[in-house]
């Protein structure tokens, strides 16, 4: 969701490397997914049964494990101070980490940690908005002066079903982080600062739409900052009691929280990193994510993720023709209500949503039927690119599917 995009400096991986106690181009070791370690564990990437109604649950397969724990250190040897993963399939789970948890130590990444999501909040928003139209509270086609009157231009054309997918043509005002931060120094004396919501739709008034809404598509968190009005408005709550009512607490989602201005990650976790104008390395670990609101601010773990993701789409968190109405990708472009659709390179269809903010970058994504479930997590040097190790890390993770014979 917010990222200051900076370049991958030469140094920095050799700097991941030694402090991890390795050679760059030596595969860092994961640590195991047994119960999270308050010191760092040997290194070894392991494989744990699924919770399942059947009797027994197998091992992952010796070649996947081999070949997720590659990718992920393919992942951190060229992108990433450190990175962690969990593959989730019904008969079996797999954990594991590469690269370290902080710069200058030799702290492994632990695979159960909390990080920060971004842009997958969208999902959670999403959901508990499509609750919402499944009880009849509101309608996807409602135009948002219904419920907003007054916050935007063309209130009176601008729907619900615009804001989730991106349509409303509203500004968006996360492409105002230059200005706001113009160095990685104006970032750091900012860390604390406390944004509402009508700050950051304050900060759009000026600029004009950038074309008639539904008719053409532009990815914007102002979207989902008004969103998170909305279900204030008609829930008579807030987002993040109505994301922890509707889906948190039922789930047992209890890594996953929205921290409002809390600027501290509690539990385990790795630190976040930007690169300053010289090419140092700042932590911004501790921030107030109020500046990315119902857009983008909150804390998950892998775990959750993917028993989220899992349940989404397999259909158990809102009726069927809703799920639908959620893939329904706008023509031209992979995003429906709150929810991407990406192509494995080996084919398979996924549907989920990454998610970037300031030192983390995520990407969790399922099977359509919520089978096979992947959640990745990336302390990133302040791009987005993963590398060749995101797609080699697909191909595991999702192989083709067999052909049917006749």
């Amino acid at each position: 969701m917010i990222t200051r995009r900076t370049v991958l400096k030469a140094g920095a991986v050799a700097t991941v490397a030694a402090a991890a106690g390795v050679n760059a181009a030596t595969p860092a070791a994961a640590t195991p997914a047994a119960a999270t370690p308050a010191t760092p564990a040997t290194p070894a990437a392991s494989a744990t049964p699924a919770a399942s109604a059947t009797p027994a649950a197998s091992a992952t397969p010796a070649k996947d494990s081999a070949a997720f724990q590659a990718a992920l250190d393919r992942i951190a040897g060229k992108a990433a101070s450190g990175v962690l993963a969990e593959v989730r399939d019904p008969h079996w789970v797999w954990r594991g980490s590469s690269g370290v948890s902080e710069l200058g130590t030799s702290k492994r990444v632990v695979p159960t940690g909390r990080f920060r999501i971004g842009s997958v909040n969208k999902s959670f928003m999403s959901t508990v908005m499509l609750q919402l139209v499944a009880e009849r509270r509101l309608g996807l086609d409602d135009p948002i002066r219904r419920w907003l009157p007054g916050v935007a231009p063309g209130e009176d054309r601008i729907t619900v079903r615009n804001l989730l997918q991106h349509t409303s043509g509203i500004f968006d005002y996360t492409t105002l982080l230059p200005q706001i931060f113009p160095t990685i120094a104006d970032v750091v004396r900012q860390r604390y600062r406390t944004w509402t919501p009508r700050e950051l739709l304050a900060l759009t008034a000026v600029h004009p739409p950038l074309f008639e809404p539904g008719s053409s598509w532009s990815y914007s968190n102002t979207n989902y900052i008004l969103l998170g009005l909305v279900i204030e408005r008609v829930a008579g709550r807030g987002y993040a009691d109505e994301i922890r009512r509707r889906i948190l607490d039922p789930l047992r989602l209890y890594d996953t929280a929205g921290p409002g201005t809390d600027p501290h990650i509690r539990g385990p976790h790795s630190h976040g990193y930007l690169l300053d104008e010289s090419g140092a390395t700042v932590d911004i670990t501790v921030f107030n994510p109020s500046i990315a609101g119902a857009s983008g601010d909150m804390l998950s773990s892998a775990t959750d993720l993917n028993r989220f993701f899992g349940e989404l789409n397999a259909g158990r968190l809102v009726p069927g023709t809703l799920l639908t109405e959620a893939r329904t990708v706008f023509p031209g472009t992979s995003y429906g209500l709150g929810l991407q659709t990406k192509t494995a390179p080996t084919g398979v269809t996924l549907w989920g949503h990454t998610g970037g903010i300031f030192g983390y970058y995520t990407y969790s994504f399922s099977t359509v039927d919520g089978h096979r479930r992947l959640t990745l997590s990336t302390n990133p040097w302040g791009d987005d690119d993963l590398g060749p190790g995101l797609p080699d890390f697909l191909t595991a993770v999702f192989p083709a599917e067999p052909r049917s014979q006749g």
